[in-house]
């Protein structure tokens, strides 16, 4: 479990200096492995999983195991740069933790000189970004519970259901759950998330069983549609914005990374569970799978409904992680500042945000197509794209490896990025153009 590749780095900065940035973090509340890795587990495991059936119809069902392997080890690998690139910039600046912005900060700050002057554009790029990708995204949580009990409350009562309502009927279970205080008290809210979270495709994988046709009877290999399957499954597993607080609040960070690090286990276990639902969905409905698998279950059988209402519990839970990579970046810049009463103005903070966040739900509540417009736009560059350029920064001056394969295989990372940002952009811009046209044409 220890295993830890390239431990030479940690070694060569101890020896230089006698600073150790893991055994002088001081976190009042650190969370364990196990409890990390519960996190990491929610965060990967969203609702970007029922679209994995979706994806295998636009792949076929060999090649999208293929390529879900490919997605999930260019994630995977990228989020062990960004972390790998912060325990180096630990050394070099003497900080015991820091965010994702404050390590491209840093690492422009401590690199070349050419690339001195763009450290502050590089930190507020990021923050700008993940505070817009993960504020969308608290908002369309609050749209995903509320349809999702829409939907079994519709069944129920025989009459239409205002979705406004219910989304303003969440705004006080939102803000508790925003109340908690920090990671390690919501480690406990995560773990129920994944509870419901996997009851959820149990009951999903009971119906994709049934009555399976002949594996001959799907597409094994399709490539015409395969960048619509990267678009959908390489968003659907990101979590670069979750990475960071994660690690600045373990209680052994060092064991974050490593060939059977918590990054390794949890991102393992996610590529499993989504090619297991992504063959057994395409498989199960062929050309009739929906968007979101749970749109194919039948909603007048108990099991299909009990899914409805425990994923849209599972997102609930999953709110609060979320919520805390904007509370984060907003408290940050504003801390210093409101050293009067810092608890009541952070839980202020707390209130206010959510509570915008529902509004801009009630407002808009076919924000979904947006804010994967957003997504799809921020998460290719800050998930895929940002962390290969730290790193070409932060060996910039101790050297890309044997024959520069630092530098090539950041060069295809990239490329992938730019492949990700301009496919997911278009598939975002006709799911808008789809679901205005519709309206339209229901007026």
């Amino acid at each position: 479990y220890k295993i830890q590749p390239r431990k030479s780095d940690a070694e060569q900065a101890l020896a230089n200096n006698d600073f150790n940035p893991f055994a002088m973090r001081d976190n009042e509340h650190p969370t364990t492995d196990r409890e990390t890795l519960t996190h990491l587990l929610k965060a990967s495991l969203g609702t970007g999983i029922l679209g994995m059936p979706f994806a295998f119809m636009s792949s076929g069902l060999v090649m999208g195991i293929i390529a879900t392997i490919i997605t999930a080890f260019i994630c995977t690998h990228c989020s062990y740069v960004l972390v790998k690139c912060g325990h180096k910039l630990y050394y070099r600046t003497r900080r015991t933790k820091m965010t994702f912005a404050e390590i491209a900060e840093a690492a422009f700050q401590k690199g070349p000189k050419w690339g001195r002057p763009f450290a502050p554009i590089a930190k507020f790029s990021i923050l700008f970004g993940l505070f817009l990708t993960y504020f969308g995204t608290c908002s369309v949580y609050t749209v995903i519970v509320a349809k999702n009990f829409e939907q079994v409350l519709e069944h129920w009562t025989g009459s239409p259901i205002d979705s406004r309502v219910l989304i303003c009927a969440l705004l006080v279970p939102l803000i508790l759950i925003a109340w908690v205080p920090n990671l390690k008290y919501l480690a406990p809210v995560s773990m129920v998330a994944n509870v419901f979270m996997g009851l959820g495709l149990g009951l999903t994988f009971y119906y994709l069983v049934q009555d399976l046709p002949p594996i001959q009877e799907r597409s094994l290999f399709t490539l015409s549609t395969l960048p619509a399957f990267f678009s959908i499954t390489i968003f659907a597993m990101e979590a670069i914005g979750v990475v960071m607080p994660l690690e600045n609040n373990m209680k052994t960070p060092q064991n974050f990374l490593g060939i059977c690090g918590v990054l390794s286990q949890g991102m393992s276990g996610v590529t499993l569970i989504y090619m297991l639902l992504g063959f057994l969905g395409y498989l199960r409905y062929g050309n009739e799978t929906g968007e979101s698998i749970t749109l194919n279950l039948p909603i007048e059988e108990w099991p299909a409904q009990a899914v409805k209402v425990l994923i849209a519990l599972a997102v609930y839970c999953t709110f609060g992680l979320q919520f805390y990579v904007c509370l984060e970046i907003v408290w940050d810049a504003i801390k210093e500042k409101c050293t009067k009463r810092p608890t009541f103005v952070n839980y202020v903070l707390r209130t206010v945000l959510v509570t915008a966040a529902v509004v801009l739900a009630v407002s808009v509540p076919t924000i979904a197509p947006f804010m994967g417009l957003i997504g799809a736009f921020c998460f290719s560059i800050l998930g895929l794209i940002f962390p290969v350029v730290i790193e070409i920064v932060v060996h910039w001056d101790t050297g890309f490896g044997a024959g520069n394969w630092i530098v090539w295989k950041n060069v295809i990372i990239t490329i992938c990025g730019i492949c990700a940002l301009v496919f997911g952009t278009q598939s975002a811009i006709q799911d808008i153009l789809k679901v205005y046209s519709s309206s339209t044409e229901a007026q």
